[in-house]
Formats: C-alpha cells, sequence, structure tokens
C-alpha cells in the first residue's frame, strides 16, 4: 500500500528549498541484493524534484525483483530501467548498466542537472541541499570524475582481452591470452573511480559522439571499464 510506504518510512513529499526544487539531480541506482538496505539508501538520497533509474541485476531472485518493482510503483519519479544486464563484478556489464539507465533518463520529462551514480551498499553522509551547494560552489559545468594516466600495475586491465562468466551461483570476469588492440583515435587511458557527479550535457555527448561508443566498443572487453572510461571520455580536449 503506497500511502503506508511514504507515511511510514517518512519519504520526503515537497522539495525542502526554492534552492533544491530548481535543481533537479539524476540518480543511478545499481542494486542486487538487500532489499532493506536499498530501501533506506533510497528514503535519504529520494526528493520529489529528482528522478531515480534503478538498475535490478537481471540474475537477482524473482521475489526480489517484484519487491523493487512494488516500492518503484509507488513515485512517479523513479523507475527500473527499460535494459537489465547480469552484472557481473569487474565486467562490462557494470557499465553497460549505467549506460541503459542514462539512456532512460536523457528521455525524462523532468529537466535534471546532473547525474550521480551508486549503489546498493552506498549511504549518503551528505544533505541533498550539501550535494547542490557543493556542486554550484566548485563544479559549475563541470563533472566529477577524478582519475590519473593509468598507472604501470593497472596496465593489465586493458592489454588483454576479457571474458565475463555468467552463473546465477558464481559470475567472474577473466583474462584470456589475447592481446588488444591500442585504444580508438589514440587516447590516452586515465583511471580513476567508477563512481562520479556528470552534467547532464556530458552524459548527452558520451550516449552519441564517435569517439565515446568507439571507446566503449574497445573497452568491452577490458577489465572493470567503468574505472577508465568515464575518466578517459572527461579528458578529452573540448
Amino acid at each position: 500500500n503506497c500511502s503506508t510506504v511514504l507515511k511510514t518510512l517518512h519519504f520526503i513529499t515537497r522539495p525542502l528549498s526554492h534552492e533544491e526544487g530548481n535543481f533537479s539531480l539524476a540518480y543511478i541506482i545499481t542494486i542486487h541484493k538487500e532489499l532493506e538496505m536499498f530501501v533506506k539508501l533510497l528514503r535519504a538520497i529520494y526528493m520529489p524534484q529528482n528522478i531515480y533509474c534503478i538498475h535490478v541485476d537481471e540474475k537477482s531472485p524473482k521475489d526480489y525483483k517484484a519487491a523493487v518493482q512494488k516500492i518503484v510503483n509507488c513515485f512517479e519519479n523513479i523507475f527500473i530501467s527499460s535494459k537489465r544486464e547480469n552484472v557481473v563484478y569487474g565486467g562490462f556489464s557494470r557499465l553497460q548498466a549505467d549506460i541503459n539507465c542514462m539512456r532512460d533518463l536523457v528521455h525524462s520529462k523532468i529537466q535534471w542537472n546532473y547525474v550521480i551514480n551508486v549503489c546498493g551498499q552506498d549511504y549518503p553522509i551528505k544533505t541533498n541541499k550539501d550535494i547542490i551547494q557543493y556542486i554550484k560552489s566548485k563544479w559549475n559545468g563541470k563533472n566529477m570524475t577524478p582519475g590519473v594516466v593509468q598507472p604501470l600495475h593497472m596496465k593489465h586491465r586493458t592489454q588483454v582481452s576479457y571474458r565475463e562468466y555468467v552463473h546465477s551461483g558464481m559470475s567472474y570476469v577473466y583474462p584470456t591470452k589475447n592481446i588488444k588492440a591500442k585504444p580508438p583515435y589514440n587516447l590516452t587511458i586515465y583511471f580513476g573511480s567508477a563512481y562520479y557527479i556528470l552534467t547532464k550535457e556530458f552524459v548527452k555527448f558520451t550516449l552519441t559522439d564517435a569517439r565515446a561508443k568507439d571507446l566503449l566498443e574497445w573497452s568491452r572487453d577490458t577489465y572493470s571499464p567503468d574505472e577508465h572510461y568515464w575518466v578517459t571520455l572527461n579528458r578529452l580536449n573540448g
């Protein structure tokens, strides 16, 4: 019962300030287990002016998926991504899950300013207002995706080809003996966090630009490509 969900869990039902009401954030939340933790996270970051794309691992149990769907149905600004992946830790599927949500978000009626990705084991230590003010103070019109030129000890991640082994009991990424070609456009590969805060313009760029598409295709058989993809694109001139 949705009214019970909203009341008993104390979801915020109106913007808490004029500033927040005029600055919508988009969230990508990737989850696969622990429903209660997901609800606590959602409740902590939920604002009615924001928009939320939930990616539920395709391997998750049916009852878990059904429970998430029931919660999502109570909100107009929360939806489950239209395409779901069998997510493997360290695999391309983890990056693809974010991109699936981004494709949905750019077509949303809600005019959001930035997108933030989190996983089901995250929890915020700042309020919605704190996050907005921090973005505006230092990062207005810029992305937060810090990184460095690919360190030597990380070279193996992009030098050989990797494959995903997907199984309901145990999934993993393993290296093959195939050597990878150099990155497209002779791009310098940077490494950083898989987590980011990105502008809507940058998201649109990553979904349409030829360099972004070619880098994505090249990254398909690398290890943990979400740790190099965003930060490398962010370092492109212009």
